[in-house]
């Protein structure tokens, strides 16, 4: 049974957190992981990138000069692609990159990502995270006291203002929510600290 340390508000330790077997103690599927990393990061992707094809710059489509006779390579006009200035041949057009993961993969490669993060000791439960205002300093403290170093994803039940805005100007930490997590934020997010009513979400859903 995979287990993690748990910490109150104060960031003091106060036991252990016995883990779901079925959501943090299976056997990483990193094939699974890689297509699911790969399928976030092409889905961020805006595809607005655009360039003028030769048939879209703006030149004239006189010929420069005549065919032959001059000593110079043979030109049709001044807008080809092997002009300077000229079209761009095979442009890149705006288009979309996303596409769509089944269900069974999605749910494979969370679980993957939360079972080597509890197999690397990298889940912190709190008893209760919560702040009673937004002090970026009185976050910071709490990170520091429960022994987190470096990044940290902190994962909370449903939205919480207070939380997202005392964690927001800190370096490496981000934040989000048990409903909306994705393997590549919980791969790349370093240490997760999570309310203990979200990993009680994550289990129920997930398990």
């Amino acid at each position: 049974m995979p287990k993690a340390r748990m910490v109150n508000m104060a960031g003091v330790e106060i036991g252990e957190y016995e883990l779901s077997e079925a959501v943090f103690g299976i056997e990483p599927n990193e094939v699974v992981l890689h297509d699911s990393v790969v399928n976030y990061l092409a889905n961020q992707r805006q595809g607005t990138q655009s360039a003028l094809t030769k048939g879209e710059v703006s030149y004239s489509t006189r010929k420069p000069w005549k065919q032959k006779g001059t000593g110079r390579a043979r030109a049709g006009y001044t807008g080809s692609p092997v002009w300077r200035h000229g079209g761009v041949a095979f442009a890149p057009k705006p288009r979309d990159y996303s596409y769509k993961l089944n269900k069974k993969t999605k749910r494979l490669a969370l679980k993957s990502a939360l079972s080597a993060k509890a197999a690397d000791a990298k889940i912190i439960v709190v008893d209760g995270l919560h702040v009673d205002e937004i002090k970026t300093k009185i976050f910071q403290k709490f990170l520091e006291t429960a022994g987190v170093a470096g990044k940290a994803l902190v994962i909370t039940e449903n939205v919480d203002e207070a939380v997202i805005k005392s964690a927001h100007n800190l370096p490496g930490v981000a934040t989000t929510t048990a409903t909306i997590i994705s393997p590549y934020q919980i791969l790349c997010g370093g240490t997760l600290v999570v309310d203990k009513a979200a990993v009680q979400k994550i289990e129920e859903v997930f398990a």
